[in-house]
């Protein structure tokens, strides 16, 4: 192909809010008229994951540091555990995470509320130390008060899950959602575009 852009030159263009950037069914239907080479000329970024519920999606939270710091060795967002392991007051909360209190709601629920906004009370626990005193915190969190929040969610950029229906007359609560009875929905995660099985 004798097209070719360097990470740079679509980089000033993003800069410049002048690239062109497509969905990959998008492009596929762009391909149906143009050539590869024409595509090429065309378009500077394809988008090409999804975030559809899988097994390994989540989001990694920097709350900032409190007045006296904690060092989170424990960590509850509504009431759904998050991993404490990443730094002092950093966490991953899995999609599939649930509250053992509450098994209608968990990490994905958790997700959806921190990205539309919505307060969430965060409990963690710690030891105590010289550096980071404080052994307990209870507080309320949103978007507009952390420091960073990022989507985390390998799988979906290469990977089809199985699809999910329920065959009982009772409804059932999953990772990947609310299965209504009687098979009267189905629910499935895929990377679209990517993976055509």
């Amino acid at each position: 192909m004798s097209i070719q852009k360097t990470y740079e030159e679509i980089n000033e263009k993003i800069r410049h809010g002048e690239a062109v950037v497509l969905t990959a069914e998008e492009v596929s239907q762009m391909a149906l008229t143009c050539s590869p080479e024409e595509i090429a000329e065309r378009v500077d970024v394809v988008t090409t994951a999804t975030f559809g519920a899988m097994c390994s999606s989540g989001a990694i939270v920097n709350f900032g540091h409190a007045n006296p710091p904690i060092r989170m060795e424990k960590i509850r967002l509504n009431g759904v555990p998050a991993y404490e392991g990443l730094a002092a007051v950093d966490t991953y909360i899995g999609a599939t995470a649930c509250d053992p209190e509450n098994p209608k709601y968990g990490g994905a629920h958790v997700i959806q509320d921190l990205v539309d906004g919505k307060d969430i009370e965060l409990e963690a626990w710690g030891k105590g130390t010289d550096c980071y005193p404080r052994k307990h915190i209870k507080t309320i969190i949103n978007k507009e008060t952390v420091n960073e929040m990022i989507l985390f969610n390998p799988r979906n950029a290469y990977q089809n899950y199985n699809v999910a229906v329920n065959s009982t007359s009772q409804m059932k609560y999953t990772y990947m959602g609310n299965l209504l009875p009687n098979m009267r929905n189905a629910t499935y995660s895929t990377s679209g575009e990517l993976s055509r099985c």
